[in-house]
């Protein structure tokens, strides 16, 4: 019975120890790729902005849901990126410039 109970304890104490998630590592910098889109079409601005915020997703990461604090830095981390890169791709439109990549890169500290 003694056992029991030692074990019993022993589990709950495993149960309730606090969590510490991380976000998950992603990577810090990724390209994004427009040659192949006529940026002087909205349809190809669009498709430029979809690879954009995939890129942002990547290099951002994601933290899990029951990390709030994760979460609130990978949502920031995603704005703050995407407004860097949607600066880099205006200029690149403006320019209609081809052959020039957007660099997507996290600014995480």
């Amino acid at each position: 019975m003694k056992k029991l109970l030692i074990l019993a304890a022993l589990a709950a104490a495993s149960f309730g120890q606090p969590v510490f998630a991380q976000t998950t590592p992603a990577s810090e910098t990724a390209a994004v790729q427009h040659k192949d889109l006529d940026l002087r079409t909205e349809a190809g601005t669009k498709a430029l902005d979809r690879r954009i915020w995939r890129a942002v997703v990547a290099v951002c990461g994601k933290a899990p849901d029951f990390d709030l604090t994760g979460k609130n830095e990978v949502r920031q981390c995603r704005k703050d990126t995407r407004l860097l890169a949607s600066a880099q791709a205006e200029q690149v439109i403006a320019n209609a410039s081809r052959d020039q990549l957007i660099q997507v890169s996290s600014i995480r500290k």
